[in-house]
């Protein structure tokens, strides 16, 4: 599955062009703020197999996330969180992505898979790889990493450091 803003940034393309490569369906959720992209770079890309699902609620997203093999992360920016790969840690589903912006320092090798940014080919390797990644881990990655207490006490121990300095 692949979530977030479709927008030629957030790299749905691309996405879709790896899971056809590593010979996988994809679903695809969320907004479509520029609907000409949508319409000339999208639309033409589904079918046999690729969907997309719309704009979600929160709990069908979750449903969608929690059901899918992999989560597919395709930035094509230098995103500096991905609430969308913690999002899928926390439902247990592994991550398939590029290098990019935060997610190198979020996916760790039990939680997920990244290639190169803009390399389709290595993230379709990357879907294929992460499929066979555990759930139970990618969860326990979600709780020690991702979740509020940990990040709450992250921010703390910086906001520390820098009135100590």
């Amino acid at each position: 599955m692949w979530s977030g803003r479709v927008v030629p940034e957030k790299g749905p393309v691309e996405a879709i062009h790896a899971a056809r490569l590593a010979g996988t369906g994809l679903r695809l959720a969320g907004p479509c703020p520029d609907r000409a992209f949508f319409d000339s770079c999208v639309a033409p890309l589904l079918g046999d197999g690729v969907d997309y699902v719309g704009h979600l609620d929160h709990r069908a997203l979750a449903r969608l996330v929690g059901d899918a093999t992999v989560a597919v992360v395709s930035p094509c920016w230098d995103e500096p969180y991905g609430l969308v790969v913690a999002e899928a840690l926390a439902c247990g589903t592994p991550i398939a992505g590029f290098a990019r912006g935060a997610l190198p320092e979020i996916v760790d090798p039990l939680s997920g898979v990244l290639a190169e940014p803009g390399d389709v080919e290595g993230l379709a390797e990357a879907i294929r790889a992460a499929s066979l990644l555990s759930r139970t881990d990618a969860r326990r990655h979600a709780e020690a990493t991702c979740s509020a207490e940990v990040m709450v006490e992250g921010y703390e121990r910086i906001y520390r450091a820098l009135a100590a300095a």
